[in-house]
C-alpha cells in the first residue's frame, strides 16, 4: 500500500446529477488544497452528519449500534483507511483494537467514516487513491450541505 495521508471530513454535500441529487463525502487532506470526493448514499451521508454533530436520537441508529457493540466487547476503532479504488468504487478498512488482537475489517468508506465521525479516530487515505481522484475543493463549495437537504 502507498503512503497514508491524514484526512478529515471537510463536508457532506449534495450535488446535482442527471439522475437527481447525490450526496458526496468530501474528505480534506492535510497540507493539500484539493479534496477527495466520495459519492455515497443518503442514509450514510445523514449518519456522518449526525455523528459529526453528536446528534442523539435516544435510541441507537445503525452506526451508533455498531460502535456500541465494538465498545461493549472491549474494542475500539483505532483508525480507518480509504485504501483503494477498484472499478470506480472506493474501498476502505476499519482498523480495530480488541482484547484478543488487532483486526482489520473491510468496509465501505461511508460506513467507516460514519463510525469514526462518532469517535476521535483518525481517517487516512492512501496517497495513490488521493492522487487518482483528487479534485479542487472549490468545485464543492457551491453545493448544499446534507443538513439542508432531505432526500
Amino acid at each position: 500500500m502507498s503512503e497514508l495521508l491524514d484526512a478529515h471530513v471537510d463536508s457532506v454535500k449534495v450535488v446535482g446529477s442527471p439522475d437527481g441529487p447525490v450526496p458526496v463525502l468530501v474528505l480534506g487532506i492535510e497540507d493539500e488544497s484539493d479534496v477527495l470526493p466520495v459519492f455515497i448514499a443518503f442514509e450514510e451521508a445523514e449518519s456522518i452528519a449526525r455523528g459529526l454533530d453528536a446528534e442523539d436520537f435516544g435510541r441507537p441508529l445503525t452506526h451508533d449500534l455498531t460502535l456500541d457493540l465494538v465498545e461493549e466487547l472491549g474494542g475500539r476503532i483505532d483508525h480507518v483507511v480509504v485504501r483503494a479504488m477498484e472499478e470506480g468504487t472506493f474501498l476502505a478498512d476499519i482498523h480495530l483494537n480488541t482484547p484478543r488482537e488487532d483486526a482489520v475489517i473491510d468496509a465501505r468508506p461511508s460506513d467507516a467514516v460514519a463510525l469514526v465521525s462518532r469517535t476521535n479516530a483518525p481517517i487516512k487515505v492512501a496517497a495513490d487513491v488521493f492522487e487518482g481522484s483528487r479534485e479542487p475543493s472549490a468545485k464543492y463549495e457551491e453545493f448544499s450541505d446534507i443538513r439542508e437537504v432531505s432526500p
